[in-house]
């Protein structure tokens, strides 16, 4: 599901655990309450390209086990280059990256591991001639045997509404089925994270809909979510936590109504009056 750029290459074989010793759900599930424990921490992370040019200065923030983060700000503040930071994409200069109580700032194959990022353009993740070899692509990079391949792939083409396409051309796809997609293919391999940038990029109505309620869901299940949108008015009433990055640097965060008087003074204009309740894609 990922671009043929080394990632799988450099990543370990997985040592797969004996099925009859496990529950039938494969991945994590925590229900969210308010003290639940951090999954990712991450302290003054600067990236630049040059002396003169600094992406990412001091920044510093933590995502909650179990949450739904929103990661808004202008065009240009960075956000797409800390999620490739966060992934091991790209080598940040300065910064601590804990995850899972583990310092991972060190290790990119780790986080390489563990954190699945979806891309904004779902083609570049697509490998397969169909919608089962794509979803198996990365599972047999990683070598799980074929009992745990498909276990995982029924589990996930049911949970992302995928089964009836199976046999489908990724590239016939819709494009909401296509981000679905973009998503199982992550999905599967087990991410402690998952992280999504633009998910809902040049997406129509029913598409944008059908991705943010998969997302919804895979919170509701336990996953942790990381979400880049510059759709504020469409996504802040999901979110457990707000980060604004402007100009690299974390000038906002907390809840959605502690975050919602600041947005206009970071360029993020919403509806005059209007409530975190009503800032949403899906209709009440």
């Amino acid at each position: 599901m990922y671009t043929l750029n080394g990632e799988f290459l450099s990543t370990p074989i997985v040592k797969i655990r004996n099925l009859a010793q496990r529950p039938t759900i494969w991945y994590s599930q925590t229900d969210m309450t308010p003290n639940q424990p951090e999954l990712l921490s991450v302290t003054a992370l600067n990236f630049s390209l040059s002396k003169e040019k600094h992406i990412l200065k001091d920044v510093s923030f933590s995502v909650p086990q179990g949450s739904f983060t929103l990661l808004c700000g202008p065009n240009g503040s960075g956000k797409s280059v800390l999620l490739r930071c966060l992934k091991g994409l790209e080598q940040m200069q300065e910064g601590t990256i804990v995850l899972d109580g583990k310092d991972v700032s060190k290790d990119r194959k780790k986080r390489m591991q563990t954190i699945g990022l979806v891309f904004q353009d779902a083609d570049t993740q697509m490998v397969g001639q169909t919608v089962e070899k794509d979803i198996r692509f990365g599972m047999e990079n990683l070598g799980l045997d074929l009992e745990e391949q498909n276990l995982r792939l029924e589990q996930v083409l049911q949970l992302l509404d995928l089964a009836s396409q199976r046999s489908q051309r990724p590239r016939t796809l819709s494009g909401g089925e296509k981000r679905r997609l973009a998503i199982a293919g992550v999905l599967v391999m087990d991410p402690k994270l998952l992280v999504l940038d633009e998910p809902f990029a040049n997406l129509d109505y029913r598409s944008v809909v059908s991705v943010l309620s998969t997302l919804l869901k895979l919170q509701k299940e336990g996953h942790t979510i990381i979400l880049v949108s510059h759709e504020v008015d469409k996504t802040l009433s999901h979110a457990d936590q707000v980060l604004v990055l402007e100009a690299g640097r974390i000038v906002s965060s907390g809840s959605p109504r502690e975050v919602l008087p600041t947005l206009s003074l970071h360029g993020i204009y919403l509806p005059e009056g209007a409530a975190v309740e009503d800032l949403t894609w899906l209709k009440r």
